[in-house]
């Protein structure tokens, strides 16, 4: 287990944790998973109900890698559920690497290490659906990656040197088909030890990589050495431990790469999903169910073939015939699909494979749990998240403000519970970056599942936090960048104090 936390400090009573952020787009269930108690009916699915207390008590007990936390029978009686409630539970926690079943003597339910490459993925797919630009990624790029950067510096060792080092001795070699910096970005996020951001830069990279791969061969080729000396410069500040430099570095390598996209025509901006992935696939590696590996197919059948919503992708038994499986492994690959909301079995005569509009709730929820495992600290929160929301309040005040702007945030304001997490993401859309709204999302699951604590907020808090909204609204209003900005800052760092 790494990074382990205070429980006094960090870690929810389990009756007092709500298991992903209100107003974010998903409830989850309250109550305690170290008693018999049955699981309640709900609007989630039962089985999703009863992954979610498993996942709960696990992150409560500090992730137990390789602690059974029961016999199939004990969990069935503990939950109050069927065999085939609990099997699909399972499947989902499973699929999300947090537990799984071994059989045999000493067998039951598993406690693993998470993996975040089916949300990474999902996240990718979704982003691409929903259409961004090259300057939505570089943007979310110049705002995070900097900052990585300059935490490198910080806490650099002989050991990360090495490692960098390696990675650009690699590059060094040049491969035009290979154009990608993807390694030295994500390598040096780690480096910074804020586990969220190599997580974001990998989804940023892997994105912008997909762009890459649309100038000619030789535009390419003749882009590596440039890239290769930024990333030499930017090796040795850190190196150095000259966290200024580092930054500055890094923010001067990203402009010249938006620079070259914008020299080299990109596609813009698209309503459908269109992309297929030619690298090698990452969830097609040892330890993946095949289950899992036949999701990813259709992920890619649909993504790469340009289909549309609500279009049929086959019925059942064309499916079987088109990926050569059994029913139950292609049932197990629409589970998965159908809890990332990508596509849905439809029964009847004209019943088959429906696609869907992607959502990406349950990527949320899949990177959260990846990120509580890795030990993200109530700092590493909230030093992203306020990057994330002053470069959203710089886009919003430049922009001309209009009554509807106003209305927006005044309605979120008022519809808002607890830290007024809905003020806080209508500020991200207003920003118009989809990238930066979906990380937001992630940091505020994140900041709801670190911060409750076993007594409700007074009502004096929530009045003081619409308070603050308000001012921070007049100064985006007044178009006064720099004073929305203070306050935001000064808003985060007591909401730190309020929900610790």
């Amino acid at each position: 287990m790494t990074g382990h936390r205070s429980r006094a400090a960090n870690v929810h009573s389990p009756r007092s944790r709500v298991s992903v952020s209100r107003g974010m787009g998903e409830t989850g269930l309250m109550g305690s998973t170290a008693g018999a108690e049955p699981v309640p009916a709900g609007s989630e699915k039962l089985a999703t109900q009863v992954a979610r207390q498993l996942e709960d008590e696990i992150i409560d007990r500090t992730w137990p890698v390789g602690e059974v936390l029961g016999s199939e029978l004990e969990l069935q009686e503990r939950f109050g559920v069927s065999r085939s409630v609990l099997r699909e539970a399972i499947r989902l926690l499973e699929h999300h690497h947090v537990a799984r079943m071994r059989s045999g003597r000493g067998g039951g339910l598993v406690v693993c290490a998470p993996n975040p490459s089916s949300g990474i993925r999902a996240m990718v797919i979704y982003l691409e659906y929903i259409g961004i630009s090259v300057g939505d990624l570089l943007r979310a790029r110049l705002l995070l990656e900097p900052l990585a950067a300059r935490l490198a510096a910080e806490a650099v060792t002989e050991d990360g040197i090495d490692r960098m080092r390696a990675i650009l001795g690699q590059e060094q070699i040049g491969d035009p088909d290979r154009f990608s910096d993807n390694e030295f970005h994500v390598a040096l996020g780690r480096l910074s030890g804020n586990p969220v951001l190599p997580l974001f830069t990998e989804v940023l990279t892997q994105l912008t990589y997909r762009y890459s791969r649309h100038p000619p061969r030789d535009a390419a080729a003749a882009a590596l050495p440039d890239v290769t000396a930024a990333h030499a410069k930017i090796l040795d500040a850190v190196t150095a431990g000259d966290a200024a430099a580092a930054q500055t570095r890094m923010a001067t390598h990203l402009a010249e790469v938006e620079a070259w996209f914008l020299v080299h025509r990109m596609h813009g901006p698209s309503q459908q999903m269109r992309t297929r992935p030619d690298d090698p696939k990452p969830d097609e590696l040892p330890g993946r169910k095949l289950g899992e590996i036949i999701a990813g197919r259709i992920h890619d059948d649909i993504t790469g073939d340009g289909r549309q919503i609500g279009e049929v992708l086959g019925s059942e038994s064309e499916l079987l015939t088109r990926y050569g499986i059994s029913r139950a492994v292609l049932r197990e690959a629409i589970r998965i699909l159908e809890h990332h909301n990508v596509a849905q079995m439809r029964r009847g005569p004209r019943g088959g494979l429906v696609i869907l509009a992607p959502d990406p709730t349950a990527s949320i929820h899949t990177i959260a749990l990846y990120l509580d495992h890795q030990g993200v600290r109530y700092d590493h929160l909230h030093m992203v998240r306020e990057t994330i929301e002053l470069g959203c309040i710089q886009t919003v005040t430049t922009a001309p403000a209009t009554p509807g702007t106003a209305a927006r945030f005044r309605a979120a304001r008022d519809h808002a519970t607890d830290s007024g997490e809905l003020f806080h993401a209508e500020l991200a859309e207003l920003a118009g970056n989809p990238v930066l709204t979906l990380f937001l999302r992630i940091i505020t699951d994140l900041w709801a599942r670190h911060s409750r604590t076993e007594r409700a907020p007074a009502p004096a808090a929530e009045t003081e936090v619409r308070r603050v909204h308000d001012t921070i609204l007049d100064a985006v209003m007044a178009g006064d960048e720099g004073l929305a900005q203070h306050r935001m800052r000064r808003h985060l760092q007591t909401l730190t104090t309020w929900w610790h």
